[in-house]
C-alpha cells in the first residue's frame, strides 16, 4: 500500500478527493469538466477504477488517459476505439456515463446553474452558457460538482436562477416521478471540503474537511443549512502513488493555477 504523503497542495489533495467519486463506477464514460475534474477522472482510472473510460475531447476512446498540456512530439495517444458525436449521446442516454462539471450556482436541492445571473430570461443581469447538456445530463446520468472557491456566491440561499439540471426537488418532477428515480448527484467538491447528499430527505452532508478547514468555515460559506455528522473526517492525504499519477498527468504544473489568489491554495 502507498504511503500517504506529506508534501503536498491543495490542488493535489482535491484531485485525490475528487477520483473517488468514480471508484464503485466500474465500466463507466468518465468527463471531466475543467483541469481538476479531468486530472480526477484521469486518477481514477488509472488506479481505484481502471474500468473507466475517458475520449480524448475529439473522437477517440482511450486505453490510457492523455496527459494535459503540450505533448512530446513522440507521444503517441493510446487509442481504444472510435467514440464520435453519435455514440456519446447513445452512451449518455444509456446512463454509462459520469461527469464531474463547474456549475455557478447549487442550491439546497442540487440543483445547478451554468445559464445566467439575475434579471430575467429576456434581460438578464449576467449571460452565461446557456443550459448547454445539463438537462439531459442530470437525467440520464451519474454527476458531480467542482466548486473552486466555496462561497454563498455559488451554494446559495433559495433556488437556481435558472435550474439548469435536475436536482432533489420533488417540485419541479412530472407527477408520480421520485427524486430518487432521477436525480444522482454522487460528490461535491470544494477547496474546503468534500459533500453529498446522503443527508435526511437528500439534504447535503459534509463528508470530510480538508486540513485546517473547520465545519463553521463551510457553514459560513454555504448559503442554505447543509447536515453535520457527528463526526466529521479530515480529507485524506495523497498517496506517493496518486501524486505520481497526477504530476505524470500535469507534466506543467497547470493545477498549481486553479487555486492562484486563493488564501486556501498553499494549505497542506
Amino acid at each position: 500500500m502507498s504511503t500517504a504523503a506529506t508534501d503536498y497542495t491543495l490542488a493535489e489533495l482535491v484531485i485525490c478527493a475528487g477520483s473517488e467519486a468514480f471508484r464503485n463506477d466500474g465500466e463507466v464514460l468518465v468527463t471531466g469538466i475543467g483541469l481538476i475534474p479531468r486530472l480526477a477522472g484521469s486518477l481514477a482510472m488509472k488506479t481505484c477504477n481502471t474500468d473507466l473510460l475517458m475520449t480524448d475531447s475529439e473522437a477517440m476512446m482511450l486505453s490510457e488517459p492523455n496527459p494535459v498540456g503540450e505533448r512530446p512530439a513522440d507521444f503517441v495517444q493510446m487509442n481504444e476505439s472510435w467514440m464520435g458525436f453519435s455514440r456519446i449521446f447513445d452512451n449518455v442516454w444509456g446512463g454509462k456515463r459520469h461527469a464531474m462539471v463547474g456549475p455557478t450556482q447549487i442550491d439546497r436541492f442540487g440543483q445547478a446553474n451554468i445559464s445566467r445571473i439575475g434579471g430575467t430570461h429576456e434581460q438578464p443581469k449576467v449571460q452565461m452558457l446557456g443550459v448547454r447538456g445539463f438537462p439531459g445530463n442530470s437525467v440520464n446520468h451519474a454527476n458531480s460538482f467542482f466548486v473552486p472557491s466555496h462561497s454563498k456566491r455559488v451554494f446559495i440561499e433559495g433556488e437556481c436562477d435558472v435550474v439548469a439540471s435536475v436536482g432533489y426537488n420533488p417540485a419541479r418532477l412530472p407527477r408520480g416521478w421520485k427524486v430518487e428515480d432521477v436525480a444522482d448527484v454522487r460528490m461535491v467538491l470544494t477547496d474546503l471540503c468534500v459533500m453529498d447528499f446522503g443527508g435526511p430527505d437528500y439534504q447535503m452532508r459534509l463528508v470530510s474537511l480538508h486540513p485546517g478547514v473547520t465545519v463553521e468555515q463551510v457553514v459560513e460559506n454555504t448559503g442554505f443549512e447543509i447536515h453535520i455528522p457527528d463526526e466529521v473526517p479530515t480529507t485524506a492525504a495523497p498517496t506517493e502513488e496518486q501524486l505520481a499519477v497526477i504530476r505524470a498527468m500535469d507534466p506543467h504544473n497547470q493545477r498549481a493555477s486553479v487555486f492562484k489568489g486563493n488564501p486556501r491554495g498553499d494549505r497542506r
